[in-house]
């Protein structure tokens, strides 16, 4: 059997711990991982998206802890441009079919390895950067394929707070998760 550790949201892999120990980036897929996955479109062709405040805090508090934070999403939305902007997330690339040459990019950029980076989604699409990355994690109701690769599989659904069960792993693991502060977002 192998070790685990404990959070609060239970245990965990020891592995999944000792991996994001290490993490200096953290790269969110954005429809069904910081939103539930549903769009909503009106007759006048407006769309809307729910994002959790949970998942905000999340982000902010592993900012704050010299975690940078990316979001590469397949669609393109000035609403997920709005919502990062007011969390924010310096990295944001839309419109991506093809994220693994985005993720390659930010290795570059911010001078990372891929042990440093930390990746969480939903669907097959997400499963080429899951793959090169140091800790790849699954939303509980991911596609099962995507679950199958994971090194970790969070116990809650996408854009119900997943990705803040991820930042408290990142802050567990790097001892700031009882001091994490500041306003809901």
């Amino acid at each position: 059997m192998s070790q685990t550790a404990n959070t609060p949201y239970g245990p965990v892999p020891q592995a999944a711990l000792e991996a994001a120990r290490r993490i200096r980036l953290l790269i969110c897929d954005v429809d069904g991982v910081l939103s539930d996955g549903k769009i909503y479109l009106g007759n006048n062709g407006e769309e809307l998206k729910s994002f959790h405040t949970k998942d905000g805090f999340g982000l902010k508090a592993v900012m704050a802890q010299g975690v940078e934070v990316a979001v590469i999403t397949g669609r393109s939305s000035r609403i997920v441009s709005d919502r990062m902007l007011s969390l924010g997330v310096r990295h944001v690339y839309q419109g991506q079919g093809d994220k693994l040459p985005v993720y390659q990019q930010l290795l570059q950029k911010l001078d990372l390895t891929a042990d440093q980076v930390a990746y969480i989604g939903d669907d097959v699409i997400d499963l080429p950067v899951m793959r090169a990355c140091g800790l790849g994690v699954a939303v509980a109701d991911a596609h099962p394929l995507v679950q199958q690769d994971a090194d970790f599989i969070c116990r809650l659904k996408g854009g119900e707070g997943a990705v803040r069960e991820l930042c408290d792993l990142l802050l567990q693991a790097l001892g700031a998760l009882e001091s994490a502060q500041g306003p809901s977002v």
